[in-house]
């Protein structure tokens, strides 16, 4: 990260999670200028925890804020001093959000709207917001959430002002071994000689949580304001994800489960008429002619997007084979691994 010209205080919402930790690692170890480093989060075992690893008298920038971002004078108060805002904190469980729906609107977007108010207040520069692949055309309340989420952040933009302060979002896909990926379980279930698949035609894409914080970095270097990034990634077959594990395993078709789709798409082919390619990662922006305009006044390299262009899992140019699938789980979820 380039600190002359980039924030030297952030705040992570959700900072105990998977992105959480691994961001805040990255930061630490890669940017010798941070003068405040706040892990917002609302679990105080986890952030205890945490604070084994990165103890305050050994990183003397780092701060522990209990709260939840459903409170916004909590946030506003962790948020003094504080350039920019990493936005990790959700609720994320299909099942648990279809019998709780308001619990996750209360999170999601009333909490996501509690952040874009108390940065408007505290002076912050940059806000990235995570999202996913579920809320581009959702089908589940999640997706429905985050999708609501991604719009309140985009929308934010028109409201700052002559503040120096953007807004934008990353969209991606499943991160290989985080809690709630599908490998961690099959590899469980392999132990015990078996494997449950919902559909045999079933296709995801794939990132790492190395490349999710990289793509957050880029986003806060590089981002204009008003955009949802997607990063170029590829898919798998879930079937090819069940060779690498346990290639003698035949596995027990339980049918699709509520709320989940067979592909997953991050850009619809309604999102593709506004879509500007931007390298390594996509930009989905309101108006396409507008930005590019922007572009052009800040000397970004661009391209527009085809006509008709969308981006789906099963449709993607680029799929993992079974062997490359073998050595990202040894590299990034089980170093042990064997089948």
């Amino acid at each position: 990260m380039d600190n002359k010209k980039n924030p030297e205080s952030f705040l992570v919402t959700g900072g105990t999670g998977s992105f959480g930790k691994a961001f805040i690692s990255h930061l630490l170890k890669s940017n010798k200028n941070i003068k405040r480093l706040v892990v917002f989060s609302r679990d105080e075992l986890k952030q205890w925890e945490m604070q084994q690893k990165f103890s305050q008298s050994e990183y003397p920038v780092m701060r522990y804020f209990l709260g939840d971002v459903r409170d916004k004078n909590r946030i506003s108060r962790a948020l003094e001093g504080i350039d920019c805002v990493v936005h990790a904190a959700a609720l994320k469980q299909v099942p648990a959000a279809e019998y709780n729906p308001m619990e996750f609107i209360k999170t999601n977007i009333d909490g996501a709207n509690n952040i874009i108010e108390a940065c408007l207040d505290n002076n912050v520069k940059r806000v990235v917001a995570l999202s996913t692949d579920k809320a581009a055309a959702p089908i589940n309340l999640y997706g429905a959430t985050k999708l609501c989420s991604d719009k309140l952040f985009i929308a934010a933009n028109n409201i700052v002002g002559k503040r120096d302060l953007r807004f934008s979002v990353v969209r991606y896909g499943n991160v290989m071994g985080s809690r709630g990926s599908v490998i961690p379980l099959f590899l469980e279930q392999a132990k015990k000689g078996f494997i449950t698949l919902t559909d045999p035609n079933m296709t995801r894409f794939n990132i790492v949580l190395e490349e999710g914080v990289k793509m957050v970095i880029w986003a806060i270097e590089n981002s204009l304001g008003e955009e949802i990034f997607v990063p170029k990634i590829p898919s798998y077959r879930i079937t090819d994800v069940i060779k690498a594990i346990a290639p003698n395993i035949n596995p027990q078709v339980k049918g699709i489960r509520p709320g989940e789709k067979i592909h997953e798409e991050m850009i619809t082919i309604s999102d593709g008429y506004s879509t500007v390619d931007r390298g390594p990662y996509y930009a989905i922006t309101p108006n396409r002619d507008l930005y590019i305009k922007r572009c052009l006044e800040e000397n970004i390299a661009y391209k527009k997007s085809p006509n008709n262009f969308f981006y789906r899992s099963d449709l993607n140019k680029d799929f993992l084979s079974v062997q490359e699938i073998r050595d990202l789980i040894r590299t990034h979820v089980n170093k042990d691994f064997t089948f």
